[in-house]
């Protein structure tokens, strides 16, 4: 089971059902995830590292959506940021990092 796009998907999920993704841990998937910047001199390519799961233990991925995401906020549910709806990063910190 896509515990990231479950959770997206439904919201009507019970307590219980949470606490039994909990329990399965993050999905750590290998992410085709690139992007390119423009320079002065050169472009620059970015490519998704699955070390960065290591760096950061709320990160979680969705191979169906090609996105990372905060697992804690899927998870518990509450605020829906740019984070939980977009898989938004790399728009600021996120309050786990500090």
């Amino acid at each position: 089971m896509n515990s990231v796009n479950f959770l997206l998907t439904n919201t009507d999920i019970t307590y219980e059902i949470r606490m039994e993704i909990k329990r399965l841990g993050r999905p750590i998937p290998d992410l085709m995830i690139s992007k390119t910047d423009v320079g002065k001199s050169r472009n620059y390519s970015r490519n998704f590292n699955s070390s960065v799961y290591e760096r950061f233990k709320w990160l979680c991925g969705c191979p169906k959506r090609n996105k990372l995401f905060c697992f804690i906020c899927l998870v518990m549910g509450g605020n829906l940021s740019a984070w939980i709806q977009e898989g938004n990063v790399g728009k600021g910190r996120h309050k786990a990092t500090a």
